[in-house]
């Protein structure tokens, strides 16, 4: 006999041994254990149901914070983001008045100028 059939006729020994001592030692009948296995798992189902309610539930309150404080910092970071758009438009509406300024000053400047070199001619 080669060692996968020692191996395999072992394990059967093994289970068969082991469910005649069950057999001889069981505290209660064969249908009042099969009852209380029953029972147990109708009871363990429950309680798995109940955890997977519990957790699902968690999981939904959790998506919801998140999603809500994905939507807070976007709008915060938008208005930012607004607010710097507004700064920059401010600050170049005064340069562009500053340059027009300097401009006119200029421009006046070279009227003044011309109206010199006019006489002069």
């Amino acid at each position: 006999m080669n060692n996968n059939e020692s191996t395999a006729l072992g394990i059967i020994t093994g289970a068969l041994e082991g469910a005649a001592v069950g057999v001889l030692f069981a505290p209660y009948k064969g249908s009042k254990t099969r009852q209380m296995i029953a029972d147990e798992a109708v009871s363990a189902k429950a309680k798995l149901e109940a955890e997977l309610a519990a957790a699902k539930d968690v999981i939904a309150k959790t998506t919801i914070d998140l999603k809500d404080r994905v939507m807070t910092n976007a709008t915060t970071k938008t208005h930012t983001l607004e607010e710097q758009v507004d700064a920059i438009v401010s600050d170049v509406t005064h340069k562009a008045d500053d340059v027009i300024g300097t401009l006119e000053k200029k421009l006046n400047e070279l009227k003044a100028k011309s109206k010199k070199l006019q006489k002069i001619s």
